[in-house]
């Protein structure tokens, strides 16, 4: 027996189950897709199948804490069917419009300097379903429908890309959820052999990338993914995809006062974008008591956006939602007995 109906398709739904009529496998998926999680709230389901099906895990995950921000932003922790607990947040932009940041691992092995999940270490990669019920336990807190995903949460989505796309299959069917492939991203911190799996997949999701130093030596240091993809291996992934998805993508870049906010950062930065259809993200660091950093000042922001100006770079500067409530960019961890 499976631990979750979620992420399953209705012909995998009716074969778990072992319904002879298919469409009564497509009413439980549209229920599912609405966040309905009890069998018996199923009411166009025949009384005796309700029945025979409540013994049926139909999630595998509940909600254990809940933390608003003054910002619109909600954190959820879930604890997992063997215990182990993550987070996901829902994000409110100034428009209103709603986004589900999900994570794809408990902890990170990525070991990224600057970010308060690399502290957890890795515990193991989640399920497709595990995936997708924080989408589910999002919507049932959202105060309206949820438009956009991004997978910027705990853990790196392209070591458990296999995962992350059966998810993205299930929320973006048209028949289902239905969020468009152009409202979904992806994040990670530069694991160019999942680039290229993406790319080779054909799904036309967002990419963004989590550059945070355009040189190898300042970059290793921060982010050991450089060590095993470095900047040049990093690049002739981004032009495949971007020859393959023919859509401009992001670069993340962590603001982080005394490690990459000189003008010869901003240089190397400019070099690096050259050539590539990018938009720069720029992200303040987000503090969290267990790392060395601090956040830059509105003073050192203007120094350094004065140099990409300088050198034609493009870029927003993002100001991070839920940091009050640790549920901003770098701050998940999930430390809950």
């Amino acid at each position: 027996m499976v631990r979750s109906l979620f992420a399953l398709t209705p012909s995998q739904i009716a074969a778990e189950l072992g319904l002879s009529k298919a469409f009564q496998a497509r009413q439980i998926y549209s229920w599912l897709c609405r966040g309905v999680t009890d069998v018996a709230k199923m009411t166009d389901l025949p009384v005796a199948l309700r029945s025979s099906l409540s013994s049926v895990p139909v999630i595998s995950s509940n909600v254990i804490n809940i933390q608003k921000d003054d910002d619109g932003a909600c954190k959820l922790a879930l604890r997992l069917y063997d215990s182990n607990v993550v987070e996901c947040v829902l994000l409110t932009d100034k428009e209103g419009e709603l986004t589900a940041c999900l994570s794809s691992q408990v902890g990170c092995a990525m070991g990224c300097a600057f970010c308060r999940t690399g502290t957890l270490k890795l515990t193991r990669n989640l399920e497709s379903f595990e995936i997708v019920e924080q989408f589910i336990h999002l919507q049932n807190n959202a105060p309206g429908k949820i438009s956009h995903v991004v997978f910027m949460g705990m853990g790196e989505p392209m070591a458990n890309l296999d995962a992350v796309l059966t998810a993205i299959s299930f929320l973006h069917d048209p028949k289902g959820i239905n969020i468009s492939h152009r409202r979904i991203t992806i994040s990670t911190c530069g694991v160019a052999s999942g680039i290229d799996r993406l790319s080779a997949s054909g799904v036309p999701v967002r990419l963004a990338v989590s550059l945070v130093c355009a040189t190898n030596s300042k970059r290793s240091t921060l982010m050991p993914v450089n060590k095993t993809f470095p900047l040049e291996r990093l690049r002739a992934s981004l032009v495949k995809f971007q020859s393959s998805n023919s859509r401009r993508f992001t670069f993340e870049y962590c603001m982080i006062p005394g490690e990459n906010m000189s003008s010869s950062d901003a240089s190397a930065l400019a070099s690096f974008c050259k050539g590539l259809e990018v938009i720069v993200n720029l992200i303040p660091f987000n503090p969290c008591p267990e790392l060395p950093f601090r956040s830059p000042t509105k003073q050192e922001i203007r120094d350094f956006t004065s140099e990409l100006d300088r050198l034609g770079v493009p870029y927003t500067i993002r100001i991070s939602r839920g940091r009050s409530i640790k549920g901003a960019c770098g701050q998940l961890a999930a430390k809950y007995q």
